[in-house]
């Protein structure tokens, strides 16, 4: 039994192998599929790894962010150029790792928040949707405040992480604070 369940774990992940000639092929299909074939593996939330074909190496992030540049260019972008020059500024910057566990984790609790209202909008008749609709907005300020405060929290959090680290850093220099 045990085998059973070893074999299970790799077929849970959906690879797919990058050739030179930027051919992707899946090893679940055995068959070549496009770009947009991966992003809807993505958008169905199937686990998907990109290795390349002749060394093994990880390629998923960087298949991941040619979808979401194509996605970008395609006409309505999601960030702005502000937010993307805001976001090459914390390259190489003491917050990188910081800001990408705070917007990884605002991305997930926004998810949760829109798979909650699909919860709720699921198997409801279209008099019951009409009545949600007109109720939405004291609704969505009670689910939008909650998505906020998570937000704040998480925040100060980094906040301080990032004030204990100063102060370890600067005591580790022997610089006391306020000197």
């Amino acid at each position: 039994m045990q085998e059973t369940t070893t074999a299970a774990a790799p077929s849970a992940q959906r690879v797919i192998k990058k050739y030179p000639n930027r051919r992707l092929y899946d090893t679940n299909t055995s068959s070549y599929i496009t770009l947009t074939e991966v992003k809807q593996l993505v958008m169905s939330n199937e686990p998907v790894v990109v290795k390349d074909a002749k060394s093994g190496e990880d390629l998923t992030r960087s298949i991941l962010l040619q979808i979401i540049l194509e996605e970008e260019a395609g006409g309505a972008p999601m960030f702005s150029e502000t937010v993307l020059a805001n976001i090459i500024r914390f390259y190489g910057h003491a917050m990188q790792g910081y800001m990408g566990s705070y917007l990884e984790k605002n991305v997930q609790m926004f998810t949760d928040f829109q798979n909650k209202l699909a919860e709720q909008a699921q198997g409801t008749s279209p008099e019951a949707w009409s009545q949600f609709m007109r109720m939405q907005p004291p609704a969505m300020q009670n689910m939008m405040s909650s998505y906020m405060e998570q937000s704040q929290n998480m925040f100060t959090q980094m906040q301080e992480q990032m004030q204990k680290q100063t102060e370890q850093m600067l005591s580790a220099l022997g610089i006391k604070r306020g000197s």
